[in-house]
């Protein structure tokens, strides 16, 4: 297939409509549930105090807001893709924006900015003890200029093709504070299968796998440990062949992930008996060393969590786990084979921080495989 025919075949799936509409129209529509910020989203919802002031200034003085994308489903709601913290924003400002217990948060207050310092502590709407409003709060010419200023909307069209979406969520992350890959495919996954985002988020937050990898405040922040999961789950259901037609290993998980939640045929009663067992046990044997660097000359474990011991030790241990049981024998043999990882050759040559996951985990995985079969 040439270019053009490429272009044209791709243009066909996507179906788009743009749609200018003012703040107060959109508040109205969230209001009646007709445009969905999935509440499962604001925990990404990480603007600072100076990026939501700098929004409404920017509205204040007529200054274009970039798009707001969102997928129309086929009950007509709509689904904000791109332009959540710019709507969460506007939305907790005026004191609408909903927790997802459907409590509100706390209106916000503005800073004072280069161009507006008057901004200092103003507020929405702010009533004294007799229901009066205070010198903090917006006057009734100031609210109206903010419900009447327009926000122009994109709209992915329900005849759109669905993994094109996804694609489009992507890609569209623009602007403010830019969500990690996994918080992306959190998103996604929420939209996807609700039921499968939350057992996704129960297991990665099982208490044994979280003593093994160890990770730091900022990196469970970024839901690393989410994605760490999901590799577990996608190379141990993925053939090498696959894996290794993947460029990215981004772009790999969010498509296994994609098939996990649409494809249906994934045994999760099956997987999450073999993650907990996997983890479990080790756990018991090495706990917060399990995927560090054992240095045979202080005769300890060093350093911090590294994925490609975990792409090794995890991945071998998972696919044998039912022939292993703890017991201080079976401690021992772990033990051993893990800080012998650490002489493989094979190991050696394809653990190093400049090695590509396309080019090491070819490798990797069937040493994993081949070092952690049980022959007891």
């Amino acid at each position: 297939m040439g270019l053009q025919a490429e272009i044209d075949a791709k243009a066909k799936e996507i179906h788009t409509d743009g749609y200018p509409m003012s703040i107060g129209e959109f508040i109205s529509l969230y209001h009646n549930k007709e445009i969905e910020i999935r509440p499962e989203f604001q925990r990404y919802f990480r603007w600072t105090d100076l990026q939501k002031t700098k929004l409404i200034e920017s509205i204040l003085l007529g200054i274009p807001i970039p798009s707001i994308f969102v997928s129309q489903r086929d009950d007509g709601v709509w689904d904000v893709i791109d332009g959540l913290q710019r709507l969460s924003t506007i939305l907790e400002f005026v004191g609408e924006l909903r927790k997802e217990n459907d409590e509100l948060y706390s209106p916000s207050r503005l800073m004072g900015t280069t161009y507006l310092p008057s901004l200092e502590n103003k507020a929405w709407k702010e009533l004294d003890s007799e229901g009066n409003e205070t010198e903090n709060s917006f006057d009734q010419s100031q609210r109206l200029a903010i419900k009447r200023a327009k926000l122009d909307f994109k709209i992915i069209k329900k005849e759109s093709d669905t993994e094109t979406k996804f694609e489009l969520f992507q890609r569209l992350n623009t602007g403010g504070t830019p969500l990690t890959p996994q918080e992306v495919r959190n998103c996604i996954l929420v939209m996807i299968n609700r039921e499968f985002f939350e057992w996704v988020i129960r297991l990665s937050e099982n208490e044994s796998f979280l003593s093994c990898i160890s990770l730091s405040d900022k990196l469970i922040e970024e839901q690393y440990h989410v994605e760490l999961f999901l590799r577990f789950l996608a190379y141990k259901n993925s053939s090498i062949d696959d894996i290794k037609k993947s460029k990215d290993v981004g772009e790999f998980l969010t498509s296994r992930m994609i098939d996990f939640c649409q494809e249906g045929n994934l045994d999760k009663d099956r997987e999450e008996s073999v993650f907990l067992k996997t983890f479990g046990l080790l756990d018991q044997v090495l706990s917060d060393e399990s995927f560090k660097r054992y240095d045979f000359q202080k005769q300890r474990f060093m350093g911090s969590f590294l994925i490609s011991a975990f792409e090794v030790i995890a991945i071998g241990m998972g696919t044998h786990i039912d022939t292993w049981e703890y017991s201080k024998e079976n401690a021992e043999v772990i033990r051993a084979k893990i800080k012998n990882l650490w002489q493989n050759d094979t190991f050696r040559t394809y653990s190093g921080s400049g090695s590509r996951a396309s080019s090491r985990l070819p490798h990797l995985l069937p040493l994993g495989k081949s070092v952690f079969g049980n022959e007891n």
